[in-house]
């Protein structure tokens, strides 16, 4: 594990600090999740603009042609 010496404003130290006793945990914890979210949330877009590139729109639409022309169920209707 590393350590990491972080310099943030006092208005948005208030809030993590708010935030983290509300959610039950350290502002530690807090931060280690927000940045593996912020990760995750980057790292998710690369992905999928890497499967789009490889993707072909003409096998797409071969597929679509084969799912049945069926109404949906009422309760699906919302």
């Amino acid at each position: 594990m590393s350590t990491l010496s972080l310099r943030l404003p006092d208005s948005l130290h208030k809030a993590a600090k708010t935030l983290a006793e509300k959610e039950h945990v350290s502002i530690n914890q807090l931060i280690a999740l927000a940045v593996a979210e912020k990760i995750s949330a980057l790292e998710t877009k690369d992905y999928l603009e890497k499967r789009a590139h490889r993707g072909n729109r003409n096998k797409f639409l071969d597929v679509l042609k084969r799912v049945p022309a069926i109404e949906p169920d009422e309760v699906d209707k919302i």
